[in-house]
């Protein structure tokens, strides 16, 4: 069996699958597929192209550089640059690249237009009213509108959408704030459209999408940690019908026998209260596998739950294997720290609590010289 010392698994056919879900609960809505910071870890490019054949029809990342390598790869989807431009230079590369951006200032629009003209270009405009989560955005609706009325007149730009981001999707028992939220969006954005019928109205993340109600889902929902497979109340995947895509592996570089009394690993954290075997696995923290799970998490080998002992270093971590010599023999053995092995696995949700975190965490936070390998699709192209 071919091994990695640390290797990230990607399905094509689950991220197929959860676009299939989202779309069916969206029920005619568009579905955006957010593949900002590498695709959460998954690979942008890849996970974007699955995303686009099993149904999705805008894209949409955090920078501008996400958003030109997704360009430089071919794709020709509508792409979203969700985060701010810190300057007329971004814009007029988002320009050239035909990438929308988000405004939420007139000045914004002006900055825009100038662009627009210095390129030849169109600049695609997005306006966003803050109702509540206190980031990007302006708070003051009658500022909301000024800009919109001010992109739709602006030489070179054109006013494509308007857009918000709930706060609580994700708590069910917010006490009303995401309804509040839901509420003043749809209040505003009716009022917009009214002046302007063709505009593209979105606010809907994972959580809102598979939360409901309907009325959240607008014209398209930005979808991105349920494409992954990955549940946005950091539960159970499965609970949704979500398929995970990402399996992290390594695999047993040694075993070596542990008396009774021997310890592995930085600081002794563990000492072996019997004889038993130590797996070392050649991964740790430098692939993003968390210091913080040192003596608490669970890897898959051969189909078992074993625990993962002592300190997380660099490079290494230990599993105490057992006191059957038998396991001697699980020398080269694949193991799973995310994924499954027979009728076990592990999921980011569950390396999550250990860690107090959540499940977008784990995977953003695989590092690069975690080999990324993707599973081919049985999607048909579109």
């Amino acid at each position: 069996m071919s091994v990695s010392r640390a290797r990230a698994s990607v399905d094509r056919d689950a991220i197929a699958h959860n676009c299939a879900r989202l779309l069916h609960v969206l029920d005619g809505a568009e579905l955006c597929a957010v593949v900002k910071a590498d695709g959460y870890g998954h690979g942008a490019v890849e996970c974007a192209t699955a995303a686009l054949r099993a149904g999705a029809t805008w894209l949409a990342v955090a920078t501008i550089e996400e958003a030109s390598e997704l360009r430089d790869a071919g794709i020709e989807a509508p792409v979203l640059i969700m985060g701010a431009l810190s300057d007329r230079a971004e814009i007029e590369r988002a320009v050239e690249l035909w990438a929308d951006i988000v405004v939420w200032h007139e000045r914004s629009v002006a900055l825009a237009s100038e662009a627009a003209a210095l390129v030849a270009g169109v600049a695609r405009v997005h306006v966003k009213l803050d109702t509540g989560m206190g980031r990007l955005g302006t708070r003051d609706r009658a500022e909301a509108s000024r800009v919109a009325t001010a992109a739709a007149a602006a030489p070179g730009v054109q006013l494509v959408g308007v857009m918000t981001h709930f706060a609580t999707a994700d708590i069910l028992d917010d006490e009303g704030f995401f309804e509040c939220q839901l509420t003043a969006f749809t209040d505003w954005s009716d009022t917009v459209r009214a002046e302007h019928p063709d505009i593209l109205v979105h606010a809907a993340n994972s959580a809102a999408v598979l939360r409901g109600p309907r009325s959240a889902h607008f014209d398209m929902a930005r979808c991105g940690i349920a494409v992954y497979g990955l549940d946005p109340f950091n539960r159970d995947p499965f609970a949704h019908d979500l398929s995970p895509a990402l399996t992290l592996s390594s695999y047993v570089a040694e075993v070596k026998p542990c008396r009774a009394g021997e310890s592995t690993g930085y600081g002794r954290r563990y000492v072996a209260d019997r004889d038993t075997h130590l797996g070392m696995l050649p991964i740790g923290y430098g692939d993003g596998f968390r210091r913080a799970l040192s003596g608490a998490a669970d890897v898959l080998i051969a189909g078992s739950r074993l625990p993962l002992v002592g300190t997380v270093s660099m490079d290494n971590v230990a599993v105490d294997l057992g006191p059957d010599p038998a396991a001697l023999q699980l020398c080269g053995a694949e193991a799973v720290l995310i994924g499954s092995s027979g009728p076990a696995r592990i999921t980011a949700e569950e390396l999550a609590g250990l860690m107090g975190t959540i499940n977008y965490e784990i995977t953003c936070g695989l590092s690069a010289r975690v080999r990324r390998a993707y599973r081919p699709s049985s999607t048909p192209a579109p």
